[in-house]
């Protein structure tokens, strides 16, 4: 089982509970504008937690990546030495195994 990690939004985490699927690609574009929804490595979260220090009430997904329905391609991005793990559709909420409260200001706390 490998794990991948999103930061999200608890309000548009607890939305997707309710609905059975999440559809945010990052912070403020949907799924729907990017086309898929970024997600990181265990290695990738502290960079990426610096695009979310103004945003209070987050969550950090954590994903097992093989109950992911839809594909998952890891894909090198500007700027970055290792490519990045995206979901090519609607996340189903059965494929997250905890929402853990995140401080971006702390990245590293989940590691504890």
């Amino acid at each position: 089982m490998g794990l991948i990690y999103h930061i999200a939004r608890a309000v548009d985490w607890e939305q997707a509970r309710k609905v059975g699927e999440y559809t945010m690609s990052t912070k403020g574009v949907t799924l729907a504008q990017q086309g898929y929804i970024h997600a990181g490595t265990t290695e990738q979260v502290a960079p990426v937690a610096a695009f979310y220090v103004d945003e209070p009430d987050l969550v950090l997904l954590v994903i097992n990546e093989d109950k992911v329905k839809p594909p998952i391609r890891y894909d090198h991005v500007p700027d970055s030495e290792l490519p990045f793990p995206h979901i090519y559709g609607p996340l189903n909420v059965d494929a997250v195994e905890t929402a853990l409260p995140f401080d971006p200001a702390d990245p590293d706390q989940f590691r504890r």
